[in-house]
């Protein structure tokens, strides 16, 4: 595409040059710049004449290091900030990381663009004196650090016989990922961290992953390892210009996993965890609920036939996300894929063990 082929992006000099800058938000990490710029680079690939500038910002989930995410009370502790530039035009596009979006955004917010999927799963990263070893050959009285409910409650169910072994939900493990990593170098207080396989391979350190944690073992968050760029819903240009990066497989099954945390009333206050798979013209939705300990828990896996009927859909939002080059029917049907796991959830119990477990965290 062209620059021309963009009214908002129009703006020429007396030369005849385009002067117009696409101002890009980021959070101010080190990972949060690499995705972003890698969000950047294929917009000036697709879209040579225009002129990307980023404008870093640091957000509340960035500033409080002292509290669990869990703990804080705040559902955009990543975006709050980066959104309020948005609303006031100080930025044109913001880079998150999916699974730090709401699955409700505010009023006048989109999804424009849902990047292809890096692995989504969570990977486990030994002190350095443990190299060689897994979870399961850790001494019984190693502890692992992690600062998610869901990788807790997850790994306490897989291992219940760990009495020593507790998974520690801690402050000492918040922060960046550099940070996290100097952390369990220097010190003796965790044996290994629990982190997602995605962060790691972007910074450039999959050397650091000792072992990555399947589904069975362990289920993702709604949305990790995706990327998502936020734009003003009523800039259509701009819509129109990053939805070239939207990834077909990536879509559907992030619409899935976020309608399921919907319907569910979730966030990172409680355990739920998802797995998702898209083969052969079929979605599969894998959804699970937990109470802190593990030890009462719900976990249904559901299918629906995704067809690519070649029928594009009006810029509805579904999830927050607008997708209008992917079919319509496609989207609904994991829209709804979603929705009917979470209730067949609810309707075994799904409300009690969340609201338990919200309630203890609240406690703690």
């Amino acid at each position: 595409p062209l620059l021309s082929d963009f009214s908002f992006l129009s703006r020429q000099d007396g030369n005849g040059k385009v002067s117009r800058v696409v101002r890009i938000g980021t959070r101010q990490s080190q990972l949060a710049r690499i995705q972003t710029d890698s969000v950047a680079a294929t917009l000036k690939e697709l879209y040579s004449d225009v002129h990307l500038e980023i404008v870093g910002m640091t957000t509340i989930g960035d500033k409080i290091l002292d509290t669990a995410l869990s703990k804080i009370g705040e559902k955009s502790l990543f975006t709050k900030e980066l959104e309020n530039a948005l609303e006031k035009n100080e930025v044109d596009l913001v880079v998150h990381s999916l699974k730090d979006l709401p699955t409700t955004l505010p009023p006048g917010f989109t999804i424009g663009a849902v990047l292809k999927r890096e692995n989504p799963h969570d990977a486990v990263v030994l002190h350095p004196k443990h190299k060689g070893k897994t979870l399961e050959t850790l001494s019984e009285h190693s502890v692992i650090g992690t600062s998610s409910l869901r990788r807790a409650a997850q790994l306490k169910k897989r291992f219940p016989t760990w009495t020593s072994k507790i998974l520690y939900l801690s402050k000492d493990s918040r922060g960046n990922l550099n940070t996290r990593l100097k952390k369990l170098d220097e010190k003796d207080d965790f044996a290994a961290i629990i982190l997602a396989a995605a962060g790691l391979r972007r910074m450039g350190w999959e050397n650091r992953i000792s072992q990555i944690l399947m589904p069975e073992d362990c289920m993702y968050a709604v949305g990790q390892g995706a990327l998502a760029v936020e734009v003003r819903a009523r800039d259509e240009d701009l819509l129109e210009m990053v939805s070239v990066l939207h990834d077909h497989d990536t879509v559907l099954r992030c619409i899935a996993e976020r309608a399921f945390l919907r319907r569910l009333e979730g966030g990172c206050s409680v355990p739920v965890a998802v797995h998702t798979e898209l083969k052969d013209s079929q979605l599969y939705l894998t959804g699970a609920v937990y109470s802190l300990d593990g030890s009462d828990s719900l976990k249904e896996t559901m299918q629906t036939s995704i067809t690519a009927t070649g029928k594009v859909t009006a810029e509805v939002q579904r999830v927050g996300v607008t997708a209008s080059k992917i079919s319509g029917e496609a989207q609904d049907r994991a829209e709804r894929l979603g929705t009917d796991l979470a209730n067949l959830l609810l309707s075994k119990g799904a409300k009690e063990i969340l609201t338990v477990a919200r309630q203890l965290n609240d406690a703690r």
